[in-house]
């Protein structure tokens, strides 16, 4: 990546990111209560009758996946967070057996929660995706760290959705011939995709 580009998403990380911390303080408890409850319906015929759900343990702002963990659980199949032994280490994904509790979870390198050491690992069929913005035809910026990327990368057939804010939308992000787009995007309001990609 070029000083440039690096410098432009920079900068747009940090301008959506306060969009997206007004957007949520904006938002009344009991509307937020309501919000991402059970997956659109676009988004099940997508999944396999086996399938391992990948999802990530939203931070504050982030759009919440609880709703979506307890959904796919109580429907049979096996949920998976991020995990990293480090962080200079590669992410994981190891079983998250209570979406009801965290008492199955501990705190990671960097100060999320993430499924004990012990844990069984898994690879996601299909992983539901952190982001800072996305378009319309699913292009994704993320924090930055590159974790999903390298590990989408090693995992061409899982299938990648990103689930944000409506004000996380964009016209158009900085990217680059390594960047992967999301198969589809998930907000409150709408769902985008699937889209037909073609992955090198």
């Amino acid at each position: 990546m070029n000083e440039t580009q690096a410098a432009r998403k920079k900068v747009l990380r940090a301008e959506l990111r306060q969009m997206r911390r007004d957007h949520v303080a904006a938002l009344p408890d009991a509307t937020r209560a309501l919000i991402m409850r059970r997956p659109p319906a676009p988004m099940l015929t997508m999944i396999g009758d086996d399938a391992v759900i990948g999802l990530y343990h939203a931070a504050r702002h982030e759009a919440p996946t609880r709703h979506y963990a307890r959904f796919f659980q109580e429907a049979y199949h096996r949920i998976a967070l991020p995990a990293f032994t480090g962080r200079d280490a590669p992410m994981d994904f190891r079983e998250w057996t209570d979406p009801w509790d965290d008492g199955d979870l501990g705190d990671g390198p960097f100060g999320m929660a993430q499924p004990m050491a012990d844990a069984a690992t898994l690879v996601p069929d299909m992983l539901i995706v952190p982001l800072v913005g996305f378009t319309a035809m699913g292009d994704r910026l993320g924090q930055g760290g590159g974790h999903y990327d390298r590990w989408l990368a090693a995992h061409r057939d899982t299938v990648a959705i990103g689930m944000a804010w409506d004000v996380q939308e964009v016209d158009m992000l900085p990217t680059e011939p390594h960047d992967r787009p999301l198969d589809a995007v998930i907000t409150p309001t709408r769902f985008f995709g699937p889209f037909a990609k073609v992955r090198a």
